[in-house]
């Protein structure tokens, strides 16, 4: 197993985002400032767990050191995902920011009782939405020690 991040190596976020606009926000958060860090980007709850499950077109995809998820997705939400995510005995350990527009109590209750390792709200602002990404990616890359990759 190797280090994910070392402070110096880059890691790789997989962003699960079904809005373009917030996509093309994330990467340019990423591109702006510079981040190292490789964004792989999928667009539906199902499409997600194929990733990080390796099947089909992500057989050779790298499993991810840090998942952003929104909640709102087609053919599989992101609570879904989530659940699936911290049952399954590879995945459980990759943390996951749940990033979405919900202000919802309910959902913030339910992400926790998921295990989602922060709840961030998307601020519809472009520069507070590229300082939010920013935070995430300084947190996780400076602060967080991070689990080997397995």
């Amino acid at each position: 197993m190797t280090a994910p991040a070392d402070g110096n190596s880059p890691i790789e976020v997989l962003l699960v985002e079904d809005d373009p606009g917030d996509v093309l926000m994330t990467r340019e958060a990423f591109e702006e400032h510079k981040l190292r860090n490789r964004l792989n980007v999928v667009s539906d709850g199902a499409e997600a767990l194929a990733y990080l499950r390796g099947e089909g077109e992500y057989a050779d995809a790298p499993l991810p050191d840090l998942i952003l998820l929104d909640l709102n997705l087609p053919r599989r939400d992101g609570r879904e995902v989530l659940e699936e995510i911290k049952k399954d005995e590879q995945l459980c350990r990759i943390p996951v920011v749940v990033l979405t527009t919900s202000q919802a109590d309910e959902d913030i209750l339910r992400s926790y009782q998921l295990h989602a390792n922060a709840y961030v709200t998307k601020p519809v602002d472009f520069e507070r939405f590229i300082a939010v990404v920013r935070q995430i990616d300084e947190f996780f890359v400076s602060v967080v020690k991070l689990p080997p990759r397995g």
